[in-house]
């Protein structure tokens, strides 16, 4: 693998002209998220527990789709890079058509996951705040879906400036509007995590109205041949659901672990769900941007897959590990230095915060550990996604996280132990995946002559 690395400022810079723009598109949804879950903290930290487990619930419930959809991103480079442009349009076509015909599955989602709160043993006011906010994300799910399938393409075609300003549009409506209607400012009754939900929708219908201004914009119409794209187009939905399909497994079963496990860990009291509340919340100020990164690297991995050009491939995976490990290396410092300090920012106006602030003070600490392991599996991941090999990152991928899950399960239910050591064993797994997702990366499998046509066949 050392023998591949190569340095080239020039990829580096066009990682960056890809890769920042959806970091900062990624950061806005984590400031969302963040800020919905801080409005929450102010008002005690049942609602602070209760919009991170429905808030989870909800991603657990469409996040096989999302998985699914967001491959739009590597088929629109490969077919860019492969010099067939016009097919680039009608991968977000077959993205629609699928999505459409996931509604009723969504519907029946809805219904069952609704009542998951009740069987976890959450306090029962948390479990109505966590039914009721979950309810109302489900609600636009939908448009959150055809918005996935839209953002992909661009980052795909390499226009990620197009996916930071809808998303950031989407972040500067949603915060003043979560706002207001959290406590009832500016004529809006204060309406809690309620409040919180249906922001969080209306910003999302507004973020998808932008994209498709962009999508259906003439010299973008022109170029892409867009009009020409509403069809079905039976080759590339074929394909979209082979090469897709794996990466939706693979996120479904990964989120369902984690979420089983957050849930088991949240069982624990109040004060193990708040404090987990709060350290997710800085995990995704820094592994979310991180997702950018990750996006920029499928977008030009595909393109140069699709050109068959390898070398560049490499240069990719270089910059790549430097802009990832720096960035986390960074993070890591700050979160251990002032781990307690960024606690606190979430501690209630009234109240009791010592037995939160030193379990999530210890909790931080773990994930200082593992930031820069987060770095390795997004820019290997990102690299493999985009070569097409998504059935091995399904099979590794899913196998680690249910071992993590099984273990977590003796660790909370069987044995009875401590949340210090269920956290300590949650660290455990994503230095696993990094050392997994590395030796993948250093073989020769996903670069064989034969894998790529297959990827790229119809």
């Amino acid at each position: 693998m050392l023998a591949r690395l190569n340095f080239n400022a020039d990829t580096l810079r066009e990682l960056l002209e890809i890769a920042l723009p959806m970091v900062i598109s990624q950061g806005a949804f984590a400031v969302m998220i963040f800020t919905d879950r801080y409005f929450m903290s102010q008002i005690d930290p049942v609602h602070m527990a209760a919009a991170l487990g429905g808030g989870v619930a909800c991603f657990f419930s469409f996040c096989f789709f999302s998985g699914l959809f967001s491959y739009a991103n590597a088929l629109a480079a490969q077919y860019l890079g492969a010099g067939e442009k016009h097919k680039c349009a009608r991968v977000v076509t077959q993205g629609w058509i699928m999505t459409a015909a996931c509604i009723p599955i969504l519907a029946a989602i809805t219904f069952l996951v609704s009542d998951i709160f009740s069987a976890m043993d959450h306090d029962p006011v948390q479990v109505e705040l966590e039914r009721t906010y979950y309810q109302i994300l489900m609600l636009g799910i939908v448009v959150t879906l055809a918005k996935i399938c839209l953002s992909s393409y661009f980052a795909g075609i390499g226009r990620s400036k197009v996916v930071m300003i809808c998303d950031v549009c989407g972040l500067v409506l949603n915060v003043p509007l979560a706002y207001a209607m959290v406590f009832g400012h500016f004529g809006f009754p204060a309406l809690g995590i309620v409040g919180a939900g249906i922001s969080t929708m209306v910003a999302t219908i507004f973020s998808f109205l932008l994209f498709l201004g962009f999508f259906l914009e003439r010299t973008h119409r022109e170029e892409f041949a867009v009009i020409e794209a509403f069809l079905l187009e039976t080759g590339i939905l074929k394909r979209f659901l082979r090469l897709g399909f794996p990466s939706g497994v693979e996120l479904f079963l990964n989120v369902a672990a984690f979420n089983l496990f957050l849930l088991m860990f949240q069982s624990y009291g109040v004060v193990q769900g708040a404090s987990a509340a709060i350290v997710f919340n800085w995990d995704l100020l820094s592994f979310v941007p991180l997702i950018g990164l990750n996006i920029g690297m499928i977008s030009l991995i595909g393109r140069f897959v699709g050109a068959r050009d390898l070398q560049r491939a490499d240069e990719v995976v270089t910059a790549g590990f430097v802009i990832g490990l720096t960035y986390s290396a960074v993070l890591a410092g700050l979160y251990i230095i002032f781990r307690f300090p960024l606690v606190e920012i979430f501690a209630p106006p009234e109240g009791d915060f010592t037995e939160i602030r030193n379990l999530a003070g210890f909790m931080m600490v773990g994930l200082s550990s593992y930031a820069m392991a987060d770095a390795v599996i997004q820019v290997t991941g990102g690299v493999l996604r985009g070569a097409g090999d998504t059935r091995w990152l399904m099979v590794a991928s899913v196998s680690l996280h249910w071992a993590m899950l099984v273990a977590q399960y003796f660790i909370i239910r069987v044995f009875e132990l401590g949340p210090k050591v269920a956290w300590l064993a949650f660290v455990a797994l994503i230095f696993a995946i990094a050392v997994v997702f590395v030796i993948r990366l250093r073989g020769e499998r996903w670069r064989d002559e034969e894998a790529l046509a297959r990827v790229m066949a119809e």
